[in-house]
């Protein structure tokens, strides 16, 4: 088998956040504050930087990252203009939006997950995330299919820095050009491409099209069988 390990992204590539949750968040904070809220990008930054009181990095356990979502969600509350029960209020949005339900598994992942494991590949997962990567893996119940967990918060680096790919290989003890690298952001494939990896970008668009683009993570199932009768070609050359 060329390669040994397989290493997939996590938002956008097995999971997708649920727009219910987005919803829910929307209309209580609107109510408790009597105003339409809305989280542009420039207020969430803002509120990353309270709830952080100055440290760097944000968090490096579960529990640094619990507290930090509550303060969090403080800030935002008080932000809004909410007055009353803050504390108890943002316990309620921590409670309701923290690695509880807001995250679905894509139709063909547990599939594909499945194929790999049975055809001996190490697996691991690469994001871009807080301490709960795992912890979110487990509640959605396909933890139990890798064996490293990589999370730039925990490295000190993202994607498509070598460090947080680095990291990744050495967890597995494999090297970049043993293993294959999906990720719904581009930058972030190229990336891992430039380290070595058989690294495909994941368009579920559907729009673009290329050596190493897929539009659905079964492709990838195709093109190690690819791989696996081209192998067998080169090893039987005919006569």
């Amino acid at each position: 088998m060329r390669y040994k390990a397989i290493f997939f992204d996590r938002d956008g590539t097995l999971t997708y956040f649920t727009k219910e949750k987005e919803s829910w968040r929307d209309r209580q904070i609107s109510e408790w504050s009597g105003k339409q809220f809305e989280l542009s990008y420039e207020k969430m930054m803002n509120l990353f930087h309270l709830a952080s009181e100055g440290r760097k990095p944000w968090y490096k356990t579960l529990e640094d990252e619990k507290d930090f979502f509550k303060r969090y969600y403080y800030h935002l509350l008080v932000g809004e203009g909410v007055t009353e029960d803050v504390k108890e209020k943002a316990e309620c949005l921590f409670s309701e939006l923290w690695c509880n339900g807001d995250r679905k598994l894509f139709p063909e992942t547990v599939e594909v997950l499945e194929y790999f494991k049975n055809h001996g590949y190490k697996m691991g997962v690469i994001s871009d995330t807080s301490p709960s990567l795992e912890f979110t893996l487990q509640e959605l119940g396909i933890a139990e299919y890798f064996t490293s967990f990589t999370a730039s918060s925990l490295v000190g680096a993202g994607k498509p820095s070598p460090i947080i790919f680095n990291a990744a290989l050495n967890a597995q003890r494999v090297t970049a050009r043993e293993s294959i690298f999906v990720d719904d952001c581009k930058e972030e494939a190229d990336g891992a491409r430039e380290q070595g990896f058989t690294s495909f970008y994941l368009d579920r668009s559907g729009i673009h099209s290329d050596k190493y683009i897929i539009n659905n993570l079964k492709q990838l199932i195709d093109f190690v069988e690819r791989e696996g009768k081209d192998h067998a070609t080169d090893d039987h050359p005919s006569r």
